[in-house]
């Protein structure tokens, strides 16, 4: 898919020198950003839920014990 974006030449310029010091081009150092910013946001979604289910969060309705996690049926 071909997406058209607007940007200031100047910072495609600067773009394009960090692209070539990392040894690739504009259309994969976009991609990558775009990447690593999707998958923070994934990963933060699920460090929220973690803190929430864990008591943690906003639901006091159940947390983790130790003893029961570790008790030997």
């Amino acid at each position: 898919m071909i997406t058209t974006l607007l940007v200031d030449e100047k910072l495609i310029a600067e773009a394009r020198v960090v692209a070539a010091i990392k040894g690739t081009n504009l259309n994969q150092l976009v991609h990558d950003y775009l990447a690593t910013i999707i998958h923070q946001q994934k990963a933060g979604a699920s460090f929220a839920e973690f803190t929430t289910l864990s008591g943690q969060g906003k639901a006091h309705t159940w947390a983790f014990n130790r003893d029961e996690l570790h008790e030997r049926t």
